[in-house]
């Protein structure tokens, strides 16, 4: 079975393609070029792998959360190309992607986290089976990062840009010092399709139209005033 995934819900754009266990794939920190980069990449693993596009059983896609314009981009992308295909499209949430990229030992409990800008985050949390299988903690939400309110844990990993902005805040939820911490880490393409393999050998249909984005809030960007009373919150902590 030939699967074809994107995630583009960050800075890091990248396509795989597994052909039942094996992987072919590409990914690049380039923001603001996925639009230029994400069919090439596609066209790329196809030719690797030769497999044509009419050889694609399914197409997964990172459905955010994440930046507005990459989760549109992708989720695009993913259903022109199931419907021309024929295929079904599997929308996969790009935290648990990311999640995929802390080390999965069974037992440990991992912290998703993406910078949303604005002051917030992007955050879920895992626990790693003892087949390796991710179980989700909590509901994913947007929330200020002072706000997390995790589960309780002995340790965390932690993974994502979130943490390379509020590691402080961050760390001071936790109960003890992260056992591993990452925040040059986005979701990868590879994570998205073996998330949703299953569910393509299960035979889930996967209707292309129904492969919906997961945007978490409503807005993009703060109000003239509230950057003004941002910068007044940090400077008064300083």
């Amino acid at each position: 079975m030939n699967l074809l995934a994107i995630e583009t819900s960050t800075e890091s754009c990248s396509v795989a393609l597994l052909c039942d266990d094996t992987l072919f794939e590409r990914s690049e920190v380039a923001p603001r070029r996925h639009a230029q980069l994400a069919l090439p990449m596609a066209d790329a693993v196809l030719a690797e792998a030769g497999v044509a596009r009419a050889g694609i059983h399914a197409i997964a896609v990172g459905a955010g959360p994440g930046a507005f314009t990459g989760v549109r981009l992708g989720v695009s992308m993913a259903q022109g190309l199931g419907f021309a295909l024929g295929c079904p499209v599997y929308a996969v949430s790009s935290l648990q992607a990311l999640a995929m990229e802390a080390p999965m030992t069974p037992g440990a409990s991992i912290l998703a986290v993406i910078d949303a800008r604005m002051g917030e985050v992007y955050t879920a949390s895992y626990r790693v089976g003892d087949g390796g299988a991710l179980r989700g903690v909590d509901e994913e939400r947007v929330c200020a990062p002072d706000a997390l309110d995790l589960a309780p844990a002995d340790s965390w990993a932690v993974v994502g840009s979130g943490w390379g902005t509020y590691a402080d805040t961050i760390g001071a939820q936790l109960p003890a010092p992260p056992a591993w911490a990452e925040p040059e880490c986005f979701p990868q393409a590879r994570h998205v399709a073996r998330l949703a393999m299953p569910r393509l050998m299960a035979g889930e249909p996967g209707a292309p139209e129904q492969a919906l984005p997961v945007y978490l809030r409503n807005k993009v960007a703060l109000t003239i005033d509230e950057q003004r009373a941002a910068r007044a919150a940090r400077q008064g902590k300083g």
